[in-house]
């Protein structure tokens, strides 16, 4: 009955249009009523909230999504995309290719898809689209590219799913991430090109030189030592994940107030205000996405949720199957990180619970896993209706969503394709931290 009724409560809320994060608070004390008396649920979904936030890892998400709008204003993004288009740009579906290494490119500096998604698809979708492509094309580009950012270090999401898994170095977490993250972008390079051949789009642009690379290299080369100093940092033990973003922020700062001279000190305080009002949306749909969980708990879902499975802990592969089929299903109407919240205290133990059977460890499938609930949420920043990164490229190209269908559905097939490479390949996202001593 409690179940019932917060899934009520929760869909029509959805359908109303009320944010999620108040969507998820509303529905969790309807149902906490139903078993407690008001003032008693009232009380206690208060505390739930409070403690949500009181972890030194995740201090390291409001200083990434500073360190990210610094970035993305003080011309970082510009100096990305110009190396991209380089490096890149005389290939067949030059500006489509250039259009995802330079999200590959920022998302590795700033750690959000959005971002990615504003500060890239700004520059690229009206580029894209002045050189021949449909602007559906370039928006479904550009929301699905700006996604690699979640998986290639660092990344706000794999921080959530480090303190809910628990007992996760973040280092290794973080470079677990790598292997899949480029995967992703050389298969939508691969497809852009694909795409681009068969629709005639753009122009193939000359190759500029060994000059012009290197001069373009030199203009990117000091947001490049941002990710060397940030990854070296962490994976060397030379300080946390929350101490590098701090670090990140430091020299965003000084990158685009001293080097590239893009920001000025008046710019700041509107930058420390959007930080603080997107830091609070972040940090109550984390609060309330974990009293949901909590009210999971208590209500006994994950148990249930596991007797349902339990006709497939002797088949770990089809388990992992119908988990990736059903993340995929939950990314298309839930925010990644109330999913992850909610999610892997469900999912994880199960496949920790099977892990022997897939030829891994415990701790092992702890760093696989967690890529894999990722990399599922990620593709549904790119589906509607909660598709996030959809939703900004679509405002930035100005095109409605059933436009972007058409040339979307391809980009999300090929996606899939190497989710479940991700999934059925361990070695994918183990190899890297094993060969670096960072995982046994």
């Amino acid at each position: 009955m409690t179940v019932m009724l917060l899934a009520g409560v929760f869909v029509l809320l959805l359908m109303l249009r009320v944010p999620i994060s108040v969507s998820i608070g509303l529905a969790s004390l309807a149902a906490l009523v139903l078993s407690l008396p008001a003032d008693v649920a009232s009380t206690t979904l208060a505390q739930r909230l409070a403690a949500s936030s009181f972890s030194f890892t995740l201090i390291a998400i409001p200083l990434f999504i500073l360190a990210g709008k610094l970035m993305a204003l003080g011309g970082v993004a510009r100096r990305l995309i110009d190396f991209s288009r380089v490096a890149v740009g005389s290939l067949p579906g030059g500006l489509a290719l250039t259009n995802v290494l330079a999200n590959m490119l920022f998302g590795s500096v700033s750690g959000s898809a959005a971002a990615a998604a504003s500060g890239i698809g700004s520059f690229m979708i009206p580029a894209m689209a002045k050189d021949g492509y449909p602007k559906p094309f370039a928006a479904a580009l550009t929301a699905t590219a700006a996604t690699t950012g979640l998986l290639i270090p660092p990344s706000n999401v794999m921080l959530v799913y480090a303190v809910v898994a628990g007992g996760v170095s973040i280092s290794a977490l973080f470079v677990a991430g790598y292997l899949p993250g480029l995967l992703l972008g050389l298969a939508l390079m691969l497809l852009a090109m694909v795409m681009s051949a068969r629709g005639g789009y753009g122009e193939r642009l000359p190759f500029p030189g060994i000059r012009a690379l290197l001069r373009a290299s030199l203009g990117v080369l000091p947001s490049v030592v941002l990710l060397i100093v940030v990854m070296g940092g962490i994976v060397s033990g030379l300080f946390t994940a929350t101490e590098s973003s701090a670090i990140a922020v430091a020299y965003a700062a000084v990158l685009s107030l001293g080097v590239y001279r893009e920001i000025r000190l008046g710019d700041l305080p509107r930058i420390l205000r959007e930080t603080a009002a997107t830091t609070g949306m972040v940090f109550f749909l984390i609060g309330t996405s974990v009293c949901l969980a909590w009210i999971f708990a208590y209500a006994d879902v994950p148990g249930l949720i596991a007797r349902s499975f339990a006709f497939l802990i002797e088949h770990p592969w089809a388990l992992l199957l119908a988990i990736n089929v059903l993340l995929l299903i939950v990314g298309t109407f839930m925010d990644i990180t109330p999913a992850l919240l909610i999610f892997t205290p469900i999912f994880l133990p199960l496949m920790l619970q099977v892990a022997p059977e897939m030829g891994l460890t415990p701790e092992q499938m702890k760093y696989h896993f967690g890529i894999v609930l990722v990399f599922n949420l990620c593709l549904g920043l790119v589906t509607p209706p909660a598709g996030t990164t959809l939703f900004i490229a679509a405002g930035i190209a100005k095109v409605s969503l059933s436009d972007m269908l058409r040339p979307l559905m391809p980009i999300i097939a090929v996606s899939v394709c190497v989710l479940l490479l991700v999934s059925f390949w361990p070695p994918l996202t183990l190899w890297l931290p094993q060969a670096l001593g960072l995982l046994r």
